[in-house]
């Protein structure tokens, strides 16, 4: 059995569906299926480690999502014909996807951003791109949703039939995110960067409204107002559409020097980044799947997020909820989190026992069964 994975749109491995892919490939056992990877030239040793036994075959050479989806329109069917393979997978489907594929298709697709809003907030894909989709995801044979919640939005608004979706939740390495032990030091060390504690942390592209940092900005300055403590806001994450409302936020808020913007954060150096805050804030009104929540509850530290998209479906009963556009209810459970001991304590202690349930290995062993299964038919 021959199997292609796509790895277009995948960030070089960098972003969170690149991570998703890697942990994949790292469990792909050597025996039985041969998978072959393929995408841009520069990818060629982005997978290496994780896959160093697959082979890599380099596609398109103009970069760009308007050229990429055109190759997959007009090249892909033809270039996978060639291959002779028996399936075809597509770990970021939601982002790049041929209109048909000439051998059996399976894609995870981890958001539905693009439909999220209005017009005007819609710019995760180009228009001709978002067009298109609907209908190459209803082509796809199977399709792997990481929450339930994106489920859903696959049958509203891209008319997939529910039978063919499956719900595999993403994983967490325990082995990275876990609890570190805390001394007196008052600054946190991961280079280049030097973190005075306590801190706020959110770890996300800045990308607005989306992902909802101006008020989570305002908020921090009523938490500060009212609590009058030494805590630092830290936003973790390279700048994307309309960074510049956030970083103007953040210049004229009365707290500007207690907030400190990282630009993109090496994803190796997550782990400590987590594990020295004072509690993490996940205001996102869109998330495909809490993957930042996760991260934080494994690392030990309490959670307070939006009750929107998955991130509910993530959390469950092991943080504290705000709704994302209110922000003072927002800081109220900020304020809540730091001033509570008893709530701060047992929302670790939910959290870390939330994480347990999470597991590439078992995301892993499903997705591939999945893929095979397609594969077979």
């Amino acid at each position: 059995m021959r199997i292609g994975v796509d790895t277009f749109a995948c960030d070089s491995g960098k972003s969170a569906v690149g991570s998703y892919l890697i942990q994949l490939l790292k469990r792909i056992p050597p025996s039985g299926a041969n998978y072959e990877l393929f995408g841009y030239d520069y990818d060629r040793f982005a997978y290496s480690e994780a896959a160093p036994n697959m082979e890599f075959i380099p596609r398109c050479s103009v970069n760009g999502k308007i050229a990429n989806s055109l190759w997959h329109i007009f090249k892909y069917p033809e270039f996978v014909q060639s291959r002779g393979w028996d399936a075809c997978f597509f770990p970021a489907a939601h982002k790049r996807l041929p209109y048909k594929s000439p051998c059996p298709s399976i894609g995870a697709v981890h958001d539905m951003a693009a439909w999220w809003g209005s017009h005007k907030t819609r710019q995760q894909l180009d228009v001709v791109i978002r067009m298109m989709l609907p209908n190459s995801l209803r082509h796809l044979d199977r399709i792997i949703a990481v929450s339930q919640w994106v489920k859903e939005e696959l049958v509203e608004h891209a008319g997939v039939k529910e039978s063919r979706i499956e719900v595999v939740p993403n994983g967490i390495d325990l082995a990275a995110f876990h609890p570190r032990p805390r001394g007196e030091e008052s600054v946190v060390l991961i280079q280049p960067f030097s973190f005075r504690r306590p801190y706020v942390l959110y770890a996300s592209r800045l990308e607005h409204p989306l992902k909802n940092h101006v008020r989570l900005i305002k908020a921090f300055g009523i938490f500060k107002e009212r609590t009058k403590y030494p805590h630092r806001l830290v936003l973790a994450g390279a700048d994307s559409h309309g960074a510049e409302a956030i970083k103007k936020a953040a210049s004229e808020s009365k707290y500007r020097n207690d907030i400190f913007f990282t630009g993109h954060f090496p994803s190796s150096s997550l782990p400590e980044l987590y594990a020295g805050a004072d509690m993490v804030v996940m205001p996102s009104m869109h998330e495909g799947f809490g993957m930042g929540v996760l991260e934080a509850m494994a690392s030990g530290v309490p959670v307070v997020c939006a009750r929107a998209a998955s991130l509910p479906e993530t959390a469950e009963h092991a943080a504290l909820y705000f709704d994302p556009l209110l922000v003072e209810d927002m800081a109220d459970r900020m304020v809540t989190m730091t001033t509570n001991r008893d709530i701060y304590r047992e929302s670790v202690r939910l959290g870390l026992e939330r994480a347990q349930n999470f597991s590439w290995d078992r995301c892993a062993e499903k997705t591939l069964q999945i893929i095979q299964d397609t594969a077979g038919h």
